[in-house]
């Protein structure tokens, strides 16, 4: 059974940081990249950062650009996002994706529940 869970959501006050992370299970964790997605209310979903299945490349939101860093760890099946800087705005349900691609595209697609994060003073 597939399973992305989110965790580390929260309260924080602007300014101030977060660590999500979303352990992964029933698949092949190293063969996926993940994606860490946000959604926050009358909003469409949008992208926040992306890494590679072994790590070694990473695309970010400009929005969170110099201030979210995402990674991962294939030992643990886990990827990580740090959120620094935190702003209002950045108040949203965070999602973790799981994709695996073939030369012909999306082979394989998994979906986390997401993880509530809110940004106030």
């Amino acid at each position: 059974q597939v399973q992305l869970v989110e965790s580390g959501g929260g309260l924080v006050q602007p300014g101030g940081s977060l660590r999500l992370s979303c352990a992964a299970s029933g698949f092949t964790f190293s063969r996926y990249s993940m994606s860490w997605y946000r959604q926050a209310p009358g909003k469409e979903r949008e992208l926040v950062a992306g890494i590679s299945n072994i790590g070694g490349r990473t695309n970010y939101g400009e929005s969170v650009k110099g201030r979210f860093t995402i990674s991962r760890d294939n030992a643990k099946n886990t990827v990580y996002l740090q959120m620094n800087s935190l702003k209002v705005e950045d108040t949203a349900v965070y999602y973790c994706q799981a994709v695996r691609y073939s030369d012909q595209g999306v082979v394989s697609e998994y979906w986390g529940q997401g993880t509530q994060v809110t940004v106030s003073s």
